[in-house]
């Protein structure tokens, strides 16, 4: 016959009579060991190893390249910067007034004063392009300085042309014609242009 348990779990009780056995025996071999001995706790002091960390100055400062181009050799280059920039301006505010009038969003007259307006701008550049010029030491900004000249009387030819094309009786086959001699031409100087600068400062 079995035996009937009243309490089916006995560690219940064993479990928290262990531990306190083992605390009570703890406290009294610790207590015992530093009575009986006279021990002395000694902390030992860790010396603490401050590490300083350098401070890290970034350079902001703007790194210039020196060149061992002369004072107007560098001016030339600098007008020549100028002078693309112009060229470019000038390319928008003619293909601005063709498509203004391909678009008919001006009147015929008004079309004629935007075209007149392109060939004085052209004129005026031909003039700052061709002057003052390069230093006369540098015989190579000399001879390409020849080809801008030759590219920009082209650039004030075709302006003329564009106006010509405006004012001619056919459908517009002479104005396109002259935009599109404009555009190689202008393209062409802006290129010429680059090509200075870049050969001057890669040397």
């Amino acid at each position: 016959m079995e035996t009937f348990n009243p309490d089916p779990k006995p560690g219940r009780i064993v479990l928290p009579l262990v531990l306190i056995g083992m605390i009570a025996t703890t406290y009294t071999f610790i207590n015992r060991v530093s009575t009986n001995n006279n021990l002395e706790l000694v902390v030992e002091e860790t010396p603490v190893e401050t590490v300083s960390e350098e401070a890290t100055v970034e350079d902001t400062s703007t790194t210039t390249t020196t060149t061992t181009l002369p004072d107007n050799y560098v001016a030339y280059l600098e007008e020549l910067t100028a002078e693309k920039i112009q060229a470019t301006e000038l390319g928008k505010d003619v293909l601005e007034a063709n498509d203004n009038w391909d678009n008919k969003s001006v009147t015929y007259q008004e079309a004629k004063d935007e075209f007149g307006a392109n060939i004085s701008t052209a004129e005026q550049f031909v003039t700052t392009v061709s002057e003052p010029g390069p230093p006369n030491e540098f015989a190579n900004l000399v001879t390409s300085h020849e080809e801008l000249k030759t590219l920009v009387n082209l650039i004030y030819e075709d302006t003329l042309e564009l106006l010509a094309g405006l004012e001619s009786s056919d459908t517009g086959e002479q104005r396109a014609a002259a935009l599109d001699s404009f555009n190689r031409n202008l393209d062409q100087f802006i290129k010429k242009i680059e090509e200075v600068v870049a050969s001057a400062t890669s040397s």
